[in-house]
């Protein structure tokens, strides 16, 4: 994408944020089902991820899943106009924070787990703008100069964030949890064997990365988890009790339970999973590639 079509493209997006969600997730629907259609190869990478996480459902079955989270992850990707650009009142009135909120007040230090459902950006922004807390997260810039900018703007719109690059360093992240921001972690993506272990999620050996179990015993920070689920009225999110037993001695069981635990939150509603990722592109040594 040039960055004569990425601002043309922010028009819209600043164009349809005064539309009902409705309409918004009308236009994401269209959306949706065109990706469907036309991008052969992303609509294979979601088929097979979830041929090899969920062998036991039909074809039928699945290939309804595979649409579904076409529909989603473009929902979510058109809510960011309302999001990033829609007005206050009626994000707070569509952003739901549920749970065990008491988790997050204070200063302790706390890594929130926030695993790629569709609704990321949607949990990021509820937190930001509803709780009396600093919060940070950590993101891989984006290729497009406009782009990046524009994410970064409508991710530190509401309350007091702090967005760190992907090279930013351990130290600098750590020195920051233990200074009482918030970090929302997501760290259930494969971004290469070098930085992970390989270990079981669904069943099938995926390069994990160990950060949440690095950063909450450096950070001396207590893990709590943050679901977020897109609704009818907008998204749910969900803030869970702190896991007790985390993290552990050996960083490749914390990688295996946090799959396992995972796995957990993604069957109560496996079509809002980022299924769109390549979640098994790196492979043990002697496999075969799966894409």
């Amino acid at each position: 994408m040039n960055e004569a079509l990425a601002r043309l493209g922010i028009v819209f997006m600043r164009a349809i944020a005064r539309l009902p969600l409705t309409w918004v997730r009308s236009i994401g629907a269209v959306l949706g089902w065109l990706l469907y259609l036309f991008a052969v190869s992303r609509r294979r990478v979601v088929d097979t991820n979830l041929r090899l996480c969920f062998p036991g459902q039909g074809v039928a079955r699945r290939g309804a899943l595979v649409r579904s989270a076409f529909v989603h992850f473009a929902q979510a990707w058109i809510d960011r106009s309302w999001l990033w650009h829609g007005d206050p009142g009626k994000t707070l009135d569509r952003l739901r924070v549920a749970g065990a909120v008491d988790e997050l007040a204070g200063t302790d230090p706390v890594i929130l787990f926030a695993p790629h459902f569709v609704g990321l950006d949607a949990g990021w922004t509820a937190l930001t703008q509803q709780l009396d807390r600093s919060f940070a997260t950590i993101y891989t810039p984006q290729r497009n100069k406009v782009v990046d900018r524009w994410s970064q703007q409508g991710r530190s719109r509401f309350g007091r964030s702090r967005i760190f690059e992907r090279r930013a360093g351990t130290r600098a992240i750590v020195s920051m949890v233990r200074s009482g921001q918030a970090l929302y972690l997501l760290p259930d993506m494969n971004f290469g064997p070098q930085e992970s272990v390989f270990v079981p999620f669904y069943g099938v050996p995926a390069a994990t990365l160990t950060s949440l179990s690095r950063f909450s015993k450096l950070g001396r920070a207590k893990v709590v988890p943050v679901l977020t689920r897109m609704t009818p009225e907008g998204y749910a999110v969900e803030i869970l009790p702190a896991w007790r037993d985390f993290p552990g001695a050996d960083p490749v069981a914390d990688a295996a339970l946090m799959n396992q635990r995972l796995e957990h939150y993604i069957d109560a509603m496996p079509d809002q999973y980022y299924w769109v990722h390549r979640r098994f592109k790196s492979r043990p040594p002697g496999a075969a590639p799966v894409y």
